[in-house]
């Protein structure tokens, strides 16, 4: 049986990448002509955009696994069908159930690799691709370094060091210039939180306050101020959901309900990278009754089409079971867990069958 799953995992694997290299490059020329809008905008060049793509490729893979694994095990069982291996393998005792789940071996290994994607790889490439497009594009004072980013607004120069759950400043220094170009006031918070109307609530201050010879220090448990950066600057430091880490989204949510935020797409997002293991491992299943079932008589391309056609379908119902669920404050595992739900529900049906 070892040499069996390796037979059939060799085949398995080889779908998976040759759909994946096919969908990987038809949906990186889209991303590809969509960043070429902004070429020319700031700073942004062509080569920024090409650079783009490529940090951007793990995201995109993750996105892709639910169709890919679905139309890699059609292709891959098929050409087993089509080549009568597959009958052979049952003339010789072995049941569809025990190929089933050699090719579920397959996809388990598969859906391990996206995950360490998820976790390790795709988020820090993701944020730092978003970061550097919105400086690039922005034309604001900003500049990244070791240190964190160094932003210029009037007279005040400000360092924040760290971005928690990739939407909370943390360790920001203030430094603030009279008209003369003297310091005079140098502020450290431990964070803050930004506020609708660009106020900023900063926590645990120290303020030096700087008058000639004399040197003042105060503390503060919280100060709010007003348009310390722009909106411009602003978006810059803040990273949308999908680029975020399980952890960091998980940590952010518990974050904004603490604080009496709305976390609702937030949570959606979270939920979804948690059900993408399950929704990938039910698009392998959806491919057994491909070549079992009904459609094991019709040709190859066609069992093709129809595994696109419903990818395409489960992805579109993803998207829209996501506005619609927003819309209606359902809960993040309702919506996303409704399509897979009914996926897996049509597969068992057509299992039944075989």
């Amino acid at each position: 049986m070892r040499t069996l799953n390796r037979y059939i995992g060799i085949h398995v694997s080889k779908g998976y990448l040759l759909v994946l290299l096919i969908l990987l490059s038809v949906f990186s020329f889209f991303a590809f002509v969509e960043a070429l809008d902004n070429v020319g905008t700031g700073q942004y060049r062509l080569g920024d955009a090409c650079l783009a793509i490529l940090l951007t490729l793990p995201r995109r893979i993750i996105e892709l696994a639910p169709i890919t694994a679905l139309l890699g095990s059609v292709i891959a069982l098929g050409r087993l069908a089509s080549s009568n291996e597959l009958l052979a393998m049952q003339a010789c005792g072995v049941s569809a159930r025990r190929i089933s789940l050699s090719t579920l071996k397959t996809g388990f290994v598969f859906i391990l690799a996206i995950l360490i994607l998820e976790f390790v790889i795709a988020p820090p490439l993701e944020q730092l691709s978003q970061t550097r497009h919105s400086v690039l594009i922005s034309g604001t004072d900003t500049l990244r370094t070791e240190q964190g980013f160094w932003f210029r607004n009037g007279r005040n120069f400000i360092n924040i060091r760290h971005i928690q759950h990739g939407r909370v400043p943390a360790d920001i220094d203030i430094y603030e210039f009279n008209e003369h170009g003297h310091l005079h006031t140098f502020t450290q918070a431990r964070k803050a939180n930004i506020q609708r109307n660009n106020k900023w609530a900063l926590t645990d201050i120290t303020q030096t306050y700087i008058k000639q010879e004399n040197i003042t220090v105060q503390h503060h448990t919280t100060i709010h101020r007003e348009n310390l950066l722009s909106p411009e600057q602003i978006n810059i430091l803040l990273l949308p959901p999908e680029s975020l880490s399980p952890s960091e989204l998980y940590q952010y949510v518990q974050y904004l309900k603490k604080h009496g935020q709305n976390a609702d797409q937030h949570n959606l997002a979270l939920w979804k990278k948690a059900s993408m293991p399950i929704a990938t491992s039910a698009m392998i299943v959806m491919a057994i009754p491909f070549v079992f079932g009904p459609l094991r008589v019709v040709t190859a391309g066609r069992r093709i089409m129809v595994g696109a056609m419903v990818g395409i379908v489960f992805h579109l119902g993803n998207q829209i079971a996501g506005n619609i669920g927003l819309l209606l404050e359902l809960h993040p595992a309702v919506i996303t867990m409704t399509p897979i739900a009914a996926v897996l529900g049509v597969t068992m049906v057509l299992l039944r069958k075989i």
